[in-house]
């Protein structure tokens, strides 16, 4: 093998053990997370936001009640709004 050969080997491999690391480590932080039901604002959604969206950033008002935020487990029912507490289930809007 020459090494030009070797070396874009090497920095193949090095790539895709990147990607598989930051892969895990992405999987092992959203473990650590939970969906909060009503407590994202206009268009700062994690995911679906019910009927009429389809993901991330498609909420239409402020606290939607389905759509969901990322927090830190157990500390979604602390969260106060103006509607109301955060919710591990989606909420009415």
């Amino acid at each position: 093998m020459s090494d030009k050969k070797l070396r874009a080997a090497i920095a193949i491999a090095g790539a895709f053990a990147t990607a598989v690391t930051l892969a895990e480590t992405a999987k092992a932080a959203k473990a650590e997370q939970e969906k909060c039901f009503g407590v994202s604002l206009k268009g700062k959604n994690d995911c679906a936001a019910g009927p009429g969206t389809s993901c991330a950033g498609t909420s239409k008002t402020d606290y939607q009640g389905g759509a969901w935020k990322y927090v830190p487990k157990g500390t979604c029912s602390a969260i106060v709004t103006p509607k109301g507490k955060g919710s591990l289930e989606p909420l009415p809007n």
